[in-house]
Parts: structure tokens; sequence; C-alpha cells
């Protein structure tokens, strides 16, 4: 099947009982009246196994929790919380379910993991739901450990429809896509958001896209980098799309995409909220709107980051708001492994007369490092010394600082 559409194994059905699996419902050991309160002890002996008895049928031990522990092992409080909506009468499906997982891949603590969150699983024929589908992600290329990944990190997968849901999101994926290595990065990427439906929000939401003349590239970044925006409620996902229109947004850019998936994981309350967090520090709504335009990612940032860096960049090196304001990728860089660093190295080069005083911060924080190297530490080895280490953060930019002063000293 590899490379083609995919059509439904003959043993799946979508009237499977288990199909729709529930996640187990939390309670709380007080939740059980006085006379039915339950106790789990180790049963002594050279196996150490436990064992545990409901104290209305006293001398007789509950096989679903003691299997859960024994088999399972589960925590007694996981496993008596697991019990609450699960009823195993024999071990042979459950063994047959966890051996399925083994088999694949799973080591024993990924097994225990699956079963504390989605105990129900255990109930399932696993050959024909949960085999099923693994096998339509090994058909495809998925390795073993990153079969574990996608499965351990959206469990929902395996309670989905293998007719429903499973093999229409993988057509219409391949269909965008084109790869089956870009359909399993993809996968690897989604979150709950792959659990809504394709028909209803990804085909609908892609389509869009298409209609106001976004480019097929543009659109597979969207659902390579963020598939979980791909697979947005179709309400939502259209508001969103209708307010990067209005903001200028030109469809053909990748820039479009990058801020309709800003638009969507940010909520109007924290959009609010950073916008006065830059009000602060003196951009006007129109300059944060159009920073926004040019870096929309800036939205994304921590109000704790977009502090940092501004109080860093303006009080400490002297930057206007303009010079941000034109270059705002600089506040998504990270304070210690970059800005401070070049900037270490800049206030050398600057207190030796190597650089003007007044440079653009894009200048040096923009190039990739092997350039910044060549151009601003490197190139003046053999006047500086010092710029390797400062570089490297082997000094701190108080010592800097000194060294600085220093060096403007001694030209005097």
């Amino acid at each position: 099947m590899l490379g083609q559409v995919f059509v439904a194994p003959k043993h799946s059905s979508d009237s499977e009982v288990h199909e729709e699996l529930d996640s187990s419902a939390s309670i709380s050991l007080n939740d059980y009246s006085s006379n039915q309160k339950r106790t789990v002890k180790a049963v002594s002996g050279k196996l150490g196994l436990f064992q545990y008895e409901d104290k209305q049928q006293k001398g007789k031990p509950s096989f679903t929790v003691s299997y859960l522990i024994n088999s399972c092992e589960l925590s007694p409080k996981s496993a008596i919380l697991a019990s609450k909506n699960l009823d195993l009468e024999n071990p042979d499906r459950q063994d047959s379910v966890c051996n399925l997982l083994k088999e694949n891949g799973f080591a024993d603590i990924q097994v225990t993991k699956i079963v504390q969150r989605r105990p129900q699983l255990l109930l399932v024929d696993p050959g024909k739901i949960l085999l099923s589908k693994i096998e339509i992600f090994r058909s495809i290329g998925v390795s073993s450990s990153k079969l574990q990944k996608i499965i351990t990190k959206s469990l929902g997968l395996l309670r989905r429809s293998l007719n429903q849901h499973l093999i229409p999101c993988y057509n219409f994926l391949k269909s965008v896509l084109l790869e089956d290595d870009k359909v399993i990065t993809t996968l690897k990427r989604l979150s709950r958001s792959f659990l809504n439906s394709v028909v209803d929000n990804m085909v609908p939401n892609i389509e869009l896209l298409r209609e106001i003349g976004v480019a097929q590239s543009t659109i597979s970044l969207l659902v390579s980098d963020y598939p979980d925006m791909a697979f947005m409620k179709h309400s939502r996902y259209d508001v969103a799309l209708q307010e990067v229109k209005e903001m200028g947004f030109d469809p053909s850019k990748s820039a479009f995409v990058i801020a309709l998936q800003v638009l969507l994981k940010v909520k109007k309350p924290k959009w609010e909220s950073k916008l006065e967090v830059y009000k602060r520090w003196d951009w006007s709504t129109n300059v944060a709107f159009l920073v926004f335009k040019r870096a929309p990612q800036c939205m994304l940032v921590s109000e704790e980051k977009i502090c940092k860096a501004m109080d860093f960049l303006v009080n400490q090196m002297g930057f206007s708001f303009e010079d941000i304001a034109r270059n705002p990728t600089v506040i998504l860089l990270s304070l210690k492994k970059r800005i401070i660093p070049r900037c270490s190295v800049v206030k050398i080069l600057q207190a030796y007369g190597f650089l003007k005083t007044h440079i653009s911060s894009s200048t040096f924080f923009l190039p990739t490092e092997k350039r910044f190297l060549d151009k601003f530490v490197i190139k003046f080895l053999d006047h500086a010394s010092l710029l390797m280490n400062v570089y490297r953060a082997q000094i701190e930019l108080l010592d800097v600082e000194i060294q600085s002063t220093k060096v403007r000293t001694e030209r005097l």
C-alpha cells in the first residue's frame, strides 16, 4: 500500500464495539462508603504479588486491580482508579493487548503509561482494532521508535475509526504533502487536534487557503510545520483567516500562514495583554501591528521574555525603539545564547574603535553563527584576542563593561 491511497482492510468495521473508548474517570478512595472501602495488600511469598480485596466479599481478590498491578505494573493507587470503569474477567485478551504493543517496540514503562491513561484499551480486540491501525503506520514506513512517539503523544488515535478517520486523514495528508516521509513527520507533530474530523475541519480549512490564492508550497508549510492549526475547528479557522486578510498579509507569501497560526494560538485576552506590554516600551498600537506584520511570532513570545529582551537592548545596549521595531526578529532570539554574547563582542569592538558607535541590530543579530564569527570575531583576532572568550561566554558581561572602559581609557 506504500504510496497509494488506503482502502480499509476487510476485517475492520466501523461498528466495532470498542472503537470509541472513553478515558477512565478519576475517582478517590473516599468515593466508597465505609462498608465498601477496599484495601490493597501485598501477598507474602516469593513472588510478592499484589491482591485486591473487596471487604464486602472478604477473601475474594479483585482480578482487575490485581492484574493491573501485577501484569501492567500500575501503582496500587493508579490501579484502583483505573478499575472504576473496568471489569476484567480473565487475562487472555489483556495479555494479547500488552504483548501486541511490546511486539511493536513499546517498552514495559510505555505500556504501563498507556494502560494508566487508557485502561479500557485492555478490553479491545487487539487484532481487529489495534493491529489494523498499527499496520497502516507500518505500511507507510513508520519505524518502531516513531510509532511509539505518534501513539503515546495522541492515544486517541487508537480509538478513532479506521475507515472514517485514520485512512481519510492519511489520504488527505498525502494529497497535500505528496511524500510519506513528510506525512510521518506531520503525524509526529500532531496532538489532540488530530482527533478532530478531517472532513469537517481539515479539508474545508485547506480549501479556504486555496480559494484565496495561497500557494501549494505555503499550504504544505502550514500542514507540515503547524499541523494542529490545519486540524483546527473550521469555524474558528475561518474567523482567524479573515482577520489575517484584513491585516493586509499577502496570501502568496509564507508570512500569511505564519500569521494565521499565531492568531489561532493566541486568544484575545492574551493578545491584548501582550499588546499592552509592547505599549509600555513606547510602541503605539499601530507600531505593534507593523511589528506583527514583520515578525508575527513576536506575539508568541512570553511577556517576561519581551520585557527582558527590551530592557537589555534599550537600557543596556542603547538601541532605539525604532530600530527594534524595524528588526523585531531580535525579540525572538535567545537572550543568553545569542543576544548577550554578540552584544558583548560588539561592545569590545566599539571600544577598540573597530566599529562605529551606532550600528543597526540586524547587522550582527541576524547573520548565521559562521558568518558572525567570520565578520566580527576571526577578522579581529590579531587585534582583540579577548573576543573569542567573550563570545563563548567565558567572560561575564560585567567584565566586558570593565574591559571596554579600560580600552577606551588607554586610547585617550
